[in-house]
């Protein structure tokens, strides 16, 4: 019985041994896969957060971009406002300068004074016409020559009283429409 009692001691032990072997694993592999469901959780978090960033980025970058196309647009309109009727003004800029041309014509006859004093109403009507929409004429006559509204087509020396550089003569009116330059004044120049 001795013996007996002391297989079973043994046998109790080694079952304890073997319960304790097993529990040890068990919590160790409990152990192993809780770490690997926490790596696994950190990697999502990670990349939930990466995405997070790459939408807020790409949202900024659309709210910019938004923004740019807003303003460019209304500068585009400003400007279409502004030059409006640009196309119109430079057609009727030859009109002008044959109704100058027409009034610098001498008449001595009673019909002819009449087709002048026309010519002349005329002329002025549709000057103030086109200033009213902010179309002047360029002054250029005895002023420094400024090559961004004249533009030269002859030289001649310069003359008593005269400075270099001065327009002398105006041979075709220039225009401006507000702050751009429709048409250049074409001027003689003294050298």
């Amino acid at each position: 019985m001795a013996e007996e009692k002391q297989a079973a001691q043994q046998s109790a032990a080694q079952a304890a041994e073997t319960a304790a072997q097993a529990e040890e694993a068990t919590s160790e592999a409990q152990a192993a896969s809780a770490e690997e469901q926490q790596t696994d959780l950190a990697k999502q978090v990670a990349d939930l957060q990466a995405q997070i960033a790459e939408k807020d980025d790409q949202y900024l970058r659309a709210q910019a971009e938004i923004q740019n196309m807003t303003k460019r647009f209304a500068k585009e309109r400003e400007g279409l406002l502004k030059y409006d009727g640009q196309d119109l003004a430079k057609g009727i800029l030859p009109v002008l300068d044959n109704l100058k041309r027409a009034l610098e014509i001498e008449v001595t006859d009673e019909s002819g004074q009449q087709l002048k004093k026309g010519i002349q109403m005329v002329h002025d009507h549709l000057e103030k016409a086109l200033q009213d929409h902010g179309v002047t004429e360029i002054d250029a006559l005895n002023k420094p020559f400024d090559p961004q509204t004249s533009q030269a087509v002859q030289t001649v020396p310069v003359a008593d009283g005269q400075t270099p550089d001065t327009v002398v003569q105006v041979l075709q009116a220039g225009y401006v429409l507000k702050d751009r330059v429709l048409r250049p004044a074409m001027v003689i120049v003294a050298q």
